[in-house]
């Protein structure tokens, strides 16, 4: 695809082509997908019969049928926080009431809801926690970890503070020692390159390989098979800050490699608030993962075998024992929100995780070409042209003088006045870039299954005509 000069409008033939190539992208994994008949709490759904088939054009304005968002706001922030689909809601709402006239208590592992929950992220049931966030899932992580004194775990200047906070504990309180890879953004890299950059820091001190995939504020999805690979070549622990991979990518966490990965079950796969996904590689799969199982400790668990101790972790296909029930078990739980995590998955599932990817990367893909038709490829921090580091979220430069990024507070009046003036919802952002001394602040827009091509000319327009206004 050629690339237009920025003070140019993209004519209609190229928007006309660019539309078609998203909705090719989207349905380039419909393949027929088994829908699954709703498990548990929720009661039977209409959901796969009310779907027309998914060759059907109007197949995804009937998905966003599903949802009950404000019709007069477009929001594109779902990388904050998701809006559960309306069963989703009902569910959560009908079993808290359960709950109350029965006065039930949930002392539980929730096994039925990590089994359904597991089936759709490629993994094991004694391996899935239904966390309370992405936050908790890496507090849990890290604190769980055998690691000592001198140890370093080798990060990136790109994380969140749900990862940075539980390493700056270990660091301060076991003397563990944090040492960071400067990652470059934009569109002029390619996955090796990022593989490159950990490999040539990694020493004989080095124990965990911490990374956020994508990266929250770029939206860069650093190559996770190729980084857990290098890691089982040195020997390292893998951690994954993936709180945007659930719900948005059709990932198999078996086949990822990694030893850890903790995610939100709020944001792209809209489950209820305070809710997470965190998995914990249980058991030795050669053909993915052939190093042995870290040292990992349940540290919140109310339900740790007490008088004999964890048995030893397995050495192979099978586990030892249910690692995620210790952690899962943590006294008095709510059934109506795990009923909703249940709810949420199943839709997921019934819609299908590869169709749902192929088609919110695709509306990705259309908005990246149109902000590099108006704005120039310069513009985007997010990559376009290497699918490997491709996600559903688009991080770009929307200011005519591309100087105004680095206004914190022009950042900030351009996403309110999007907001005031034309409804739309996104976010600002900041991070450090290589050889600069001071962060940009440019816009984070995030595409989800219910969003369709327009809503992306749609917000593509208004921030051109606003960045007009405000040059």
């Amino acid at each position: 695809m050629s690339r237009r000069d920025s003070k140019l409008a993209p004519d209609l033939s190229r928007r006309g082509f660019l539309r078609f190539a998203g909705t090719g992208a989207a349905l380039a994994g419909l393949s027929g997908v088994a829908l699954a008949s709703p498990v548990g709490a929720a009661p039977a759904a209409p959901l796969a019969a009310a779907l027309p088939p998914p060759s059907d054009g109007n197949y995804w304005r009937e998905v966003e049928r599903l949802f009950m968002l404000d019709k007069k706001v477009l929001f594109m922030n779902v990388g904050t926080v998701g809006s559960p689909p309306i069963e989703v809601v009902d569910t959560v709402d009908r079993v808290h009431r359960e709950v109350a006239i029965g006065a039930l208590s949930a002392y539980s592992d929730f096994a039925d809801v990590r089994a359904v929950a597991a089936r759709g992220y490629g993994c094991d049931p004694d391996e899935l926690v239904i966390s309370h966030n992405t936050s908790d899932g890496m507090s849990k992580i890290i604190a769980g970890l055998g690691l000592r004194a001198g140890d370093e775990i080798l990060t990136t200047n790109h994380e969140h503070p749900g990862g940075n906070v539980p390493m700056a504990i270990a660091r301060d309180r076991h003397g563990v020692v944090l040492k960071r890879v400067e990652l470059p953004v934009g569109n002029d890299q390619r996955a090796e390159d990022y593989v490159a950059l950990f490999g040539k820091v990694i020493t004989a001190k080095t124990k965990v390989l911490l990374f956020s995939a994508p990266t929250y504020k770029t939206g860069t999805m650093l190559p996770i098979p190729m980084l857990a690979k290098l890691a089982q070549l040195h020997g390292l622990t893998t951690v994954v800050d993936g709180a945007h991979i659930p719900g948005m990518m059709a990932y198999d966490f078996h086949e990822l490699g990694v030893d850890f990965l903790a995610g939100s079950a709020a944001k792209w796969q809209c489950g209820p608030g305070g809710t997470g996904v965190l998995y914990i590689r249980n058991k030795v799969l050669p053909q993915y993962n052939p190093n042995p199982l870290p040292e990992f400790w349940p540290v919140v668990s109310s339900s740790y075998p007490e008088a004999g101790g964890l048995p030893p972790r397995s050495s192979g296909p099978v586990e030892s024992y249910d690692i995620a029930e210790y952690l899962q078990s943590i006294g008095n739980g709510s059934m109506a929100i795990m009923a909703g995590v249940r709810n949420a998955c199943e839709v997921w599932d019934r819609v299908g995780r590869q169709r749902i990817q192929d088609y919110v990367l695709g509306l990705s893909g259309y908005l990246k070409e149109l902000v590099a038709e108006r704005w120039g490829a310069q513009a985007l921090y997010s990559p376009k042209d290497d699918p490997r580091l491709a996600c559903a979220l688009t991080c770009f430069n929307p200011f005519r003088n591309s100087q105004d990024v680095y206004d914190k507070d022009k950042s900030g009046a351009f996403v309110a006045r999007l907001k005031e003036q034309y409804g739309i919802v996104i976010r600002n952002t900041d991070f450090p870039v290589i050889g600069m001394t001071r962060h940009p602040y440019p816009v984070r827009i995030s595409t989800h299954l219910f969003h369709q091509n327009d809503d992306v000319e749609r917000v593509v327009d208004a921030m051109w005509k606003l960045s007009g206004a405000m040059a």
